[in-house]
């Protein structure tokens, strides 16, 4: 995640940066940090910034399913861990999920797959909304 992706998250949320410090249980310069670009956003940040923006996002809104979205065949879906907790609009978010027939190492390998995904996309607000 680059700094100006973590600022609009922020801002779309509407917090300010003392407020995103303290729902992130990190400090003030640690954000002012973040914005700036002197700090890399740890990805269990960026994983929790993303799940908030996201539930602001859908929220009053009906969820979706990716594995009716993707239409995954039955064998694939009953291993996956989205199927399994019922968390289909979270598929993003879950890791181990089974996205283009497999599973991924990390959450920076799932997460450049996931942000080319149309069930992803649907599930976060565009930048500058």
């Amino acid at each position: 995640m680059e700094s100006t992706e973590f600022i609009n998250m922020r801002k779309q949320l509407g917090f300010t940066q003392k407020q995103v410090a303290q729902l992130l249980v990190t400090s003030l310069k640690t954000v002012r940090s973040y914005e700036q670009g002197w700090r890399t956003i740890p990805q269990n940040i960026e994983r929790q910034l993303m799940l908030l923006t996201s539930m602001q996002h859908t929220s009053g809104k009906t969820a979706r399913f990716c594995w009716n979205v993707k239409k995954c065949p039955s064998a694939r879906r009953d291993q996956c861990p989205a199927w399994k907790l019922k968390a289909g609009h979270f598929c993003w978010f879950i890791n181990g999920t089974i996205c283009e027939g497999e599973t991924h190492a990390n959450w920076g390998e799932k997460i450049k797959i996931c942000r080319k995904c149309g069930m992803f996309q649907s599930e976060m607000p565009p930048n500058g909304e």
